[in-house]
């Protein structure tokens, strides 16, 4: 099976300004073109992590979505990133997936940040989402689902790399560290976690530490607290060949 190529994008973020974010971010990844399977965005890459969800949010016909069909195209890769989404009289933070023939995929955050305010503006996801991608199984989380085990477990070998968008304070960038380390290890699979640097619009800093970890809990890649673009090619071989040598896997609780 082969390998897989990524790109993260460590960014910051112009406070809910859409259209400011699309056009540094279509700047930026143009460089990305024909050399990277999946380019990974921040947690609500067009405008912050907000609370200010009604006259920000946008529909599956809105531009957000649009800009990333045309990313997607152009550049011949996967892109993947949370935007905030209206529906049915619901707000989400809902990431979506999409592909180079512009079909998507959508996973809405499960877990929402109480200490912020989340879960009195957004509804809650209940399902999660594996993409198939070069025979791989990818899922999607989003930020402060990296807190909850069984939400993320890999039962059975469900998927082979987690990916995880954020806008993960400075003030607990230990904990963002350490908890994607337990992830990958726990799950004996890749674990990807992508985070935006610089300050919002209500004073909080943030300070990248994007990471790649390995399913032996091997950290690949850490960015520093600046804006950067890391691709990485992960091993299929590596992952195959230490699950087997090594099949906890398969004594995992259900």
């Amino acid at each position: 099976m082969p390998d897989l190529t990524l790109s993260l994008v460590q960014s910051e973020l112009v406070w809910e300004q859409r259209q400011a974010n699309l056009d540094r971010f279509a700047t930026r990844l143009k460089p990305l073109a024909g050399t990277t399977d999946l380019i990974i965005l921040p947690e609500m890459f067009s405008t912050g992590f907000t609370m200010n969800a009604d006259p920000l949010a946008e529909d599956l016909k809105g531009p957000t979505l649009g800009w990333m069909r045309d990313m997607a195209r152009q550049l011949q890769a996967d892109i993947a990133g949370s935007v905030i989404i209206g529906e049915d009289g619901f707000f989400y933070n809902r990431l979506l997936w999409v592909t180079p023939d512009g079909t998507f995929r959508t996973y809405d955050k499960r877990h929402l940040f109480r200490m912020g305010g989340e879960h009195k503006v957004y509804a809650a996801g209940g399902e999660v989402l594996t993409v198939a991608l070069k025979g791989w199984r990818l899922r999607p989380f989003i930020c402060y689902d990296l807190r909850f085990p069984i939400w993320c477990r890999n039962r059975r070998q469900a998927y082979d790399l987690a990916v995880f968008v954020a806008n993960w304070p400075a003030a607990r960038a230990a904990h963002w560290r350490t908890l994607l380390s337990a992830r990958a290890i726990e799950n004996q699979s890749y674990v990807v976690g992508v985070n935006r640097v610089g300050t919002d619009g209500n004073g909080v800093a943030y300070q990248g530490d994007s990471t790649v970890i390995g399913p032996q809990g091997t950290v690949r890649y850490h960015g520093e607290d600046r804006e950067d673009i890391a691709t990485l090619t992960l091993s299929r071989q590596e992952l195959d060949d230490y699950r087997e040598a090594f099949p906890a896997w398969k004594d995992a609780d259900d």
